[in-house]
């Protein structure tokens, strides 16, 4: 079982990742003034997914990453700022107002760039 204080670290990070995701994602979608495509969504599970490649690959190459700060980092930080659902549900948003080409853009956009982006992350992790 984990203990309270892996408890607190996570909810710490989460606070941390979840701040930034806020600040960040708001930042980023002034590209889009109409407000027509998720560009501070995109953006945030893009850079978080090429962190996590990074900071994965030096922790498993180098050890430089302690249990805790991995509950730290990978599970709050990047888990708060990351997401998922909100995702999905701008995608779903897109389709139910008739803009499928958007929507299908935004799912090939995200998964594809999120898959580039931890690859590369972990690249230069390994170097």
């Amino acid at each position: 079982m984990r203990s309270l204080w892996d408890l607190l670290l996570v909810g710490t990070g989460g606070f941390i990742g979840a701040s930034l995701r806020f600040l960040v994602s708001g930042l980023v979608q002034r590209v889009d003034p109409l407000g027509t495509f998720p560009y501070g969504t995109l953006s945030v599970n893009v850079i978080g997914c090429f962190v996590i490649g990074l900071l994965g690959a030096m922790a498993d190459a180098r050890g430089v990453l302690g249990p805790s700060a991995r509950l730290v980092i990978f599970l709050g930080v990047l888990g708060g700022f990351t997401t998922f659902s909100t995702f999905a549900y701008e995608t779903l948003a897109l389709l139910r107002d008739g803009e499928a080409l958007r929507a299908g853009a935004n799912v090939v956009a995200s998964v594809s760039l999120s898959m580039i982006f931890v690859w590369l992350g972990y690249v230069l992790g390994n170097r």
